[in-house]
């Protein structure tokens, strides 16, 4: 899957693809898309998120193991270096972008795609996806934020005005650009003959790590909260169950987390009832 720094970009490419197709030329031959250093961008790489100011000193004061890379004019990031843990000095430090993706998804046989869209901040966020619903096979993810639906921007539209769109999108090839969650990483982790795989969660935050684990030889950090494990989102669940979750897990564990200053902030703006009972959200 193709990964864009803005919308504009996956735009122009989209177009210079087409013009591949039309002109049954090759890629290498068209010339590189730019774009001048004065155009606006529709959606930043990086800078805001939810309302939440993702500004160098911002990063700096709350979340100082993260370091930035580049700075570019206006002060908006363009990459920061994700941290690692103190036990796996040896592992390299990984690149972290909020990238925009296309996501192209159906609907089921009932009409639903089983996703619950929020607004927040004249922003549209997800903030509910069914467990194998086309919306999750498609790769919907809580926290994810919608630019557009079929090509129609959703920027200053209420949660009922997206819904709608959906509803009223055809059953096949609705198409999404998606802005990715700030600061997430995945990790792959394996499980000890024990099973387990080395670190204590509390209400879903990482609170400790066990010495010479695979997690601290992977760089699982404390103060980071679960987001998925092996693609099935824990968002909302209570300790026991994600420990359920880890336990029927298979020897390799893929540990998808966030920083836990972003998702304090990611659930201060969602309702606290959407996690009360997630199988009873209702979803478009």
């Amino acid at each position: 899957m193709s990964l864009y720094p803005s919308l504009e970009d996956m735009k122009v490419d989209s177009m210079a693809r087409a013009q591949v197709v039309h002109q049954h030329v090759t890629p290498s031959s068209l010339p590189p898309a730019t774009r001048g250093p004065s155009a606006p961008t529709m959606y930043p790489a990086l800078g805001d998120y939810m309302g939440l100011e993702l500004s160098a000193d911002v990063i700096a004061r709350n979340m100082p193991e993260y370091q930035v890379q580049t700075i570019q004019p206006g002060g908006t990031m363009n990459n920061l270096i994700a941290p690692l843990s103190s036990q796996s000095m040896t592992l390299a430090k990984s690149i972290v972008t909020q990238a925009i993706r296309p996501v192209v998804m159906c609907k089921d046989k009932d009409g639903k795609c089983g996703v619950r869209l929020h607004a927040v901040n004249s922003g549209i966020f997800v903030c509910y996806v069914g467990a194998n619903s086309p919306a999750a096979l498609a790769g919907l993810r809580f926290g994810d934020q919608i630019l557009e639906i079929n090509n129609v921007p959703v920027a200053g539209m209420t949660m009922d005005q997206c819904h709608n769109l959906l509803k009223k999108a055809p059953v096949n090839g609705i198409n999404l650009a998606v802005r990715d969650r700030p600061f997430e990483r995945t990790i792959t982790l394996h499980k000890d003959s024990l099973g387990h795989v080395g670190f204590h969660f509390k209400d879903g935050k990482i609170v400790g790590l066990v010495k010479d684990s695979s997690a601290a030889r992977n760089g699982l950090l404390t103060d980071h909260q679960l987001l998925e494990i092996n693609t099935i989102n824990v968002v909302g669940m209570k300790d026991k169950e994600i420990s359920k979750v880890i336990d029927n897990s298979p020897s390799v564990v893929n540990i998808t987390i966030i920083p836990h200053y972003i998702y304090h902030h990611m659930i201060s703006k969602m309702s606290s009832s959407l996690f009360k009972d997630l199988d009873r959200t209702p979803a478009v």
